[in-house]
């Protein structure tokens, strides 16, 4: 009884993340477009509900992410918009060129949701104190994301980026960082202020921390 109550709460509350994760992606709100790329604000519906809910739930939702992601770069193309969507890739690339399309926009995205997740679980077996550890997680969420696509593009689709943005192989590595740097640190203190701020809330409902509680109990007897 206790575990259909438990799994009643996590699906109800999964329910609840992907609902606000549709709404910020329908409104526009989600991922926002800039000169080159897409800015995000998706990651923290994943990292909140990575620390919440824990790594499995996080990485659904960061599948969420990068299917939104797929989508609207498929539906609306933008400068590197083979680098996030499938089916753009294959037809300027190639198959190999939609393969690594995937693991830019879905694949990198699931591993926000593992890696705050895991984080979080790790931290908090250490009793580190909520404000210090959920920064921190907010902050990984974001940089994971940021890491892992530009790290990505620049390692998997570096002669389509250099093609794309107009320049030369060997300023490839500094327009990426140029990114890095701009909308990835912008993305990251973002994280920061609104993962530690919703968290401390959700945690203190008592509903929301009954789940969290019992999937920390799990984890530690397993």
């Amino acid at each position: 009884m206790k575990n259909s109550r438990y799994n009643t709460q996590w699906i109800a509350l999964m329910a609840m993340f992907v609902a606000i994760q549709l709404f910020l992606n329908m409104t526009g709100i989600g991922l926002i477009p800039l000169p080159v790329i897409k800015a995000t604000t998706l990651h923290i519906p994943v990292i909140v509900g990575a620390v919440v809910l824990g790594p499995l739930a996080g990485g659904i939702l960061g599948g969420v992410f990068g299917l939104c992601s797929i989508w609207n770069n498929t539906m609306t193309p933008s400068l590197l918009s083979f680098a996030f969507s499938p089916v753009i890739a294959a037809q300027e690339i190639g198959t190999a060129g939609a393969v690594k399309s995937l693991w830019i926009a879905l694949g990198c995205r699931i591993m926000i949701g593992v890696v705050a997740g895991w984080l979080w679980i790790a931290l908090k077996k250490f009793k580190i104190n909520d404000l210090i550890a959920l920064p921190v997680v907010g902050a990984a969420g974001a940089l994971t994301n940021t890491a892992l696509v530009m790290g990505s593009i620049y390692l998997l689709l570096r002669p389509e980026y250099a093609a794309a943005k107009q320049v030369a192989m060997d300023a490839v590595l500094g327009a990426v960082m140029l990114t890095v740097t701009t909308a990835g640190v912008a993305e990251a203190i973002g994280a920061v202020l609104l993962v530690t701020a919703i968290c401390k809330a959700m945690l203190h409902v008592p509903y929301v921390r009954q789940c969290s509680g019992r999937r920390e109990l799990n984890m530690e007897i397993r």
